[in-house]
């Protein structure tokens, strides 16, 4: 039979499904670049969300580190005390990223390396999503020798 006679009409809907003008139809690719885009990009935002959030994890770290060095270093001078290192640690904190993440932070003296020294301990939230994260996930330790006058 011919198609277009009278007898046989040989559209697209009357052929078999799985042949389309002689092609097979999970080989047919049209639409496929819209799809793809869709799952590449998708992909590519997540990671590059997951990098920022780490990048962001390991500024807060290393402020964090930083701040409890200084506020240790501050509390061991001669004329100072371990409540004035707290006090220059919580500052600087509270300046670079917030008073919410200055909220824990003790001062003891003890020893380090066999030297008096003043331990200035930091705990503070671990930034998950955003800033949304595990509270008290992170705790860092500052540490410095007790200098003395003698």
């Amino acid at each position: 039979m011919l198609c277009g006679s009278a007898v046989d009409n040989c559209d697209n809907a009357t052929r078999a499904p799985e042949k389309l003008g002689g092609m097979s139809l999970f080989n047919d690719e049209r639409g496929s670049a819209p799809a793809e885009f869709a799952m590449i990009g998708a992909l590519l935002t997540v990671l590059t969300l997951s990098v920022m959030q780490l990048g962001l994890a390991l500024f807060i770290r290393n402020t964090v580190v930083d701040a409890a060095a200084e506020g240790a270093r501050f509390g061991a001078l001669a004329d100072n005390s371990p409540a004035e290192g707290i006090a220059r640690a919580r500052d600087l904190i509270s300046t670079a990223l917030g008073p919410d993440y200055a909220s824990d932070i003790t001062a003891t003296t003890g020893s380090y390396l066999g030297h008096p020294a003043i331990l200035v301990t930091v705990r503070t939230p671990l930034p998950l999503i955003g800033l949304v994260g595990i509270e008290d996930g992170l705790e860092v330790t500052g540490r410095a020798a007790i200098e003395t006058l003698d």
